[in-house]
């Protein structure tokens, strides 16, 4: 059946693929690269455009841009945010290449605000329901322990919330943690966070762009049913070589990049390190042998990214990227007892870029991806090892077409295989007496092929509509989803349009946690016959609105995702080194709506966005609630976010945001009763929940980051002191509840219970040196 449908839906892409209801006329090429004018990096996502055709091109991977239009003259306009617009006049007769270096702007404020040509291209794009971010923006916020985070900056937005007071996890309209796809110049990353969830794994100073995708997902994304967060790395400076990083309070990170050949290849190296143990191991040595001393773990993360781009001939360019990065806790005390816990990513990516013509070209990438981790318990001569792991190995095609100036088509496929180390568990003593081990593994493959078209049918209606065909193979078992995606933008006038999207989404891989929040300690899990794909399909309207000579943007997106085959665990349920892991599933539906009003100004020099998102996500489980509908602990019913940036002189930079959310909902026991009550003992008591999950929500969280960024005049390059306040009013905000026993004096005798607020970060001032020469 699913092959009929597939069948019917190429048959009308074909048919619209070709259809036109314009005559036949003589049309010729625009094409070309946009670079940055110094370093000579290619823009990626840059536009070129012809506003009296209502006629462009955003700039692919290697900021390559193509489209056609009839002979004529014309005013071409360049631009990029950050960058200076550039305008050109040009006669048209013949293909024509015009490949243009476009200069960053003179302060760093108009860095982020120059040109309001990215909200133009808001306006026209069929694409809806994505975020776009440069390192520019993000580094110019006020951020936790100074420490820039391109992924809470996304939680800046509409539609995305936090897992939780200072992590950095996503919730992006109604999904979990899992249902998002991590994408590092195309290969997968598993586990994006540090410490615990509190950071990303992200450098800044090596991440060129973050697009995020909430809905009408381009038919080349798939495996997600929530959002995909796509990373593109920076390629490093082609002209000199160059030095720059940071000092902060917590960490401090470097990055080298230069040519290896001049205009034709480049390198970039970025490494990272936090230094927590330094100091607590100091502390420890220093209290080593007091009575009652408990020492402090020991932690820290490091990371370091790598990239290197070869342009081997005019048509052919190679890239490598790099990823290696682990989290290292230990405690060790002085009874004996030592643990010890890491985790961590590596990956491994080579693109080969080939250019058939200026309107045919195509990238091969091959990657591998890599997460696990480890807990190591000693005590004694007896040790304890429990640790997971999941291994990518993948192979993607993806190709442009333009065909003409209406049609631009886009296919490709992807095969990954898999393999799931679910539980390993080892142990034994040091003198071999006694030794164990066991291992719980799967394999699979998924794979995908996609087809689609971005169609404008005239000035005033474009549309983008594809199918992506998925599939899983495990063991003997073969599952298939049919994914259509279709998008539509219709313009009222030049600065009002309405856009729709519908995407449906399929996902074969599933994280196994029985907590709220992403945790290393997570587990992957295959499909099988048992546990089937998760299912997800989502509708959008929206509308877009530019107004006050472009310089301001109002855009309102409702909408309606619902979800099947949704993935929870029976109460006791044993998640680690069990065999039989099928069996502590249970499944359910999802729904989600809400509407997300944005305000953006990008002009001046006050800018700045407001956000405001009014939402419902619940679940529906027949083994969980009675088979009510209940609220997820990720549901929030109102969530605002309010970003200022102001330009106080050329040295000076002022930042702040405000952010408000609804309380998450939790389960609160309705009392406690006596599990053990024996004479010369303390009896044990147990929480008593009711039938009804998430009945309780905690107080709303709010609060206000100031930062301040001062520009200083080095001799050699370039410098600046970031400061920046988190939390500036000191709000106790709620990081999680629990139940503390009310004693009566010295007979510690029990006379009732009562719910206790933990609070995580008080205000916090930090300050980062940033350098570059």
């Amino acid at each position: 059946m699913a092959f009929k449908r597939l069948q019917f839906y190429f048959c009308g892409l074909i048919l619209l693929l070709f259809w036109s209801s314009a005559p036949a006329q003589t049309l010729y090429t625009l094409s070309g690269t946009l670079r940055d004018a110094s370093t000579k990096e290619p823009l990626i996502g840059a536009t070129a455009m012809i506003a009296a055709l209502n006629k462009g091109a955003t700039t692919d991977l290697q900021g390559n841009y193509a489209f056609s239009v009839p002979a004529g003259s014309y005013t071409i306009q360049f631009s990029y945010l950050g960058y200076q617009t550039i305008t050109r006049e040009i006669t048209v007769d013949k293909d024509l290449k015009l490949n243009i270096a476009l200069p960053t702007s003179e302060s760093q404020l108009q860095e982020v605000v120059i040109e309001a040509g990215s909200l133009n291209e808001k306006l026209r794009t069929t694409q809806m329901s994505v975020e776009n971010l440069t390192t520019r923006e993000a580094k110019l916020l006020p951020a936790l322990f100074g420490e820039v985070d391109l992924i809470k900056v996304l939680q800046l937005k509409p539609g995305v919330q936090s897992g939780g007071e200072g992590t950095s996890g996503l919730y992006v309209r109604g999904g979990g943690a899992d249902q998002n796809l991590f994408l590092v110049d195309g290969a997968t990353v598993y586990n994006a966070s540090h410490l615990f969830g509190f950071f990303s794994i992200f450098n800044p100073d090596a991440v060129h762009s973050v697009d995020l995708y909430k809905g009408g997902f381009p038919a080349q994304y798939g495996g997600r049913l929530s959002s995909v967060v796509d990373i593109k790395m920076r390629e490093g400076n082609q002209q000199h070589y160059v030095t720059s990083g940071g000092i902060g309070l917590i960490a401090s990170r470097v990055t080298v990049e230069g040519p290896i050949q001049k205009n034709r290849s480049s390198f970039l190296l970025s490494g990272r390190r936090t230094y927590f143990d330094v100091f607590t191991r100091k502390y420890n040595a220093i209290n080593e042998g007091k009575k009652d001393f408990d020492p402090i773990p020991d932690y820290y993360f490091y990371d370091f990214n790598g990239k290197a781009n070869f342009e081997i001939g005019e048509k052919d360019k190679l890239f490598f990227t790099g990823y290696f990065g682990n989290d290292v806790f230990g405690f060790q005390s002085p009874s004996g007892f030592n643990f010890d816990f890491k985790w961590g990513n590596k990956v491994g990516a080579l693109r080969w870029n080939h250019q058939f013509s200026p309107k045919f070209f195509t990238n091969t990438t091959v990657s591998v991806s890599d997460y696990q981790y480890s807990i190591t318990n000693k005590v004694a001569n007896r040790s304890f090892n429990l640790g997971s792991s999941i291994r990518d190995y993948n192979l993607r095609n993806d190709s442009d077409i333009l065909l003409d100036s209406a049609h631009t088509l886009r296919f490709g496929a992807a095969v990954t295989h898999h393999d799931f180390g679910v539980g390993r568990l080892s142990g034994g003593t040091s003198d071999g007496t006694v030794s164990f081990n066991s291992e719980v593994a799967h394999t699979g493959t998924e794979f995908g092929v996609y087809i689609s078209d971005d169609f404008n049918v005239n000035s005033r209606l474009a549309l983008n509509y594809g199918v992506r065909l998925s599939g899983f193979a495990k063991d003997t078992s073969v599952f298939f989803g049919l994914e259509p995606r279709f998008s539509a933008r219709y313009n009222l006038t030049e600065s009002l349009s309405l856009k729709g999207s519908y995407t449906r989404m399929v996902q074969y891989v599933h994280l196994v946690t029985n907590s709220g929040a992403s945790l290393p300690t997570d587990v992957w899990y295959p499909s099988n016959n048992i546990v089937k794909s998760q299912l997800s399909n989502q509708v959008a309207v929206g509308v877009t609105k530019l107004f006050g000579q472009d310089r301001f943007l109002f855009s309102n997106e409702i909408y309606y995702k619902w979800m099947n085959r949704q993935i929870d665990f029976r109460d006791g349920a044993q998640l680690f080194v069990n065999p039989n892991l099928d069996q502590e599933f249970i499944f359910g539906k999802g729904y989600s709506y809400g509407s997300e009003f944005y305000f953006e100004k990008k002009t001046g020099k006050t800018t700045g966005w407001l956000g405001y998102t009014l939402s419902w996500t619940n679940r529906k489980f027949p083994d969980i609630n009675q088979g009510k509908i209940f609220p997820t602990r990720f549901d929030r019913r109102h969530d605002i976010t309010f970003v200022v940036l102001h330009q106080l002189n050329k040295r000076i930079n002022l930042t702040s945001s405000w952010v408000y959310g609804t309380g998450s909902s939790y389960s609160v026991p309705l009392g406690k009763t006596v599990f053990q009550d024996i004479a010369y003992a303390d009896p044990q008591y147990v929480p008593l929940y009711p039938q009804e999950r998430n009945n309780y929500r905690m107080v709303a969280y709010h609060r206000l980051d100031l930062g301040m960024v001062y520009k200083l005049k080095p001799k050699r390059g370039e410098s600046d002191l970031t400061f920046s306040i988190y939390n500036v009013y000191n709000r106790k905000n709620p990081y999680f509840i629990y139940i503390e026993a009310i004693e009566n004096g010295e007979e510690t005798r029990i006379l009732g219970f009562r719910a206790k607020q933990v609070s995580l970060f008080p205000i916090i001032p930090s300050v980062t040196y940033n350098f570059k020469f």
